[in-house]
């Protein structure tokens, strides 16, 4: 907080966040992590600062991330090029050994360092461990001849989640991190979106909140205002007219699904913003859009 505040305001601002401590104290806040906030050095330390806070406070964070721009670059290293099909990446085996190096060997450490110079105890994990992700081969519909089926490889979609290992983190006090890869049931490692993921987490974990950051303010329509309280029919006429496209697909169906699954709120914030996720659950205003389940 800025050292030209007064004590009576920094006081204010601790008042007002305390019926939302209150309110979620002991419950669960799944929170995906991606876009600007992971590539940011500033953003960076201001997300594990506030996942921190809000275990000390008595609410169980649980964080699911991405990787996008990471993968981008080693994939440029090696000369491959990424290829996406609505809002999916395509994942050919080579693709899939760089994708486990990025995500689970790099990014997930450095989440899981960073929330530990903040004071928090962070443990990385995968959807291998533990057997928490459970997936199989996901095929996607051609949006140009309906009826057949695009194969996209290693991409996985969710079969079941089994909750007992983050459970047990949060019981003792940590807070989970999870890399979005599954196992197939022949052993086989699947990529799997992590907007997916954490919706799907949020469900199991009857999550209060699923917090989704992104590098935009939110869901906005086709002048650009932001849109918020958004409702299920809604989404569907935002899809059907072509609002909705690209990398937000997966973002809105799989909120939608937590939504309608047991999820409280579902939230789609801007990570650019110093402190989004606290401006998010601990203030009045808020950021960002808002879904409902109806």
């Amino acid at each position: 907080m800025s050292a030209d505040l007064t004590p009576t305001i920094k006081a204010e601002v601790l008042a007002e966040a305390l019926p939302y401590i209150r309110r979620f104290h002991g419950r669960t806040i799944v929170v995906k992590y991606g876009g600007n906030a992971m590539t940011d050095d500033r953003l960076k330390r201001s997300f594990a600062h506030d996942v921190v806070l809000l275990k000390l406070v008595g609410i169980n964070p649980v964080v699911v991330h991405g990787g996008g721009p990471q993968i981008e670059q080693l994939l440029a290293r090696v000369g491959k090029k990424g290829e996406f099909v609505q809002g999916m990446r395509v994942t050919d085996e080579e693709t899939m050994d760089i994708v486990e190096m990025v995500l689970a060997g790099q990014v997930n450490k450095e989440i899981v360092e960073l929330i530990n110079q903040a004071g928090g105890k962070g443990v990385g994990l995968t959807g291998q461990d533990g057997g928490l992700v459970r997936a199989r081969k996901m095929l996607i519909e051609s949006r140009d001849a309906p009826g057949t089926q695009i194969d996209i490889g290693q991409v996985g979609e969710i079969e079941s989640i089994d909750p007992s290992i983050i459970q047990t983190l949060t019981a003792n006090g940590f807070i989970p991190v999870i890399a979005p890869i599954g196992s197939g049931k022949g052993g086989e490692t699947y990529n799997i979106n992590a907007d997916l993921v954490a919706g799907k987490v949020a469900e199991v974990l009857k999550a209060e909140k699923l917090v989704m950051m992104t590098n935009t303010v939110g869901v906005l329509d086709k002048e650009g205002n932001l849109l918020t309280g958004l409702s299920a029919k809604r989404i569907d006429e935002l899809f059907a007219d072509g609002t909705l496209s690209g990398g937000m697909l997966p973002k809105i169906s799989s909120a939608l699904d937590a939504a309608k699954g047991g999820v409280n709120s579902v939230h789609i914030i801007d990570g650019r913003v110093d402190h989004a996720l606290l401006l998010e659950i601990m203030t009045d205003q808020g950021v960002g859009t808002m879904i409902r389940s109806h």
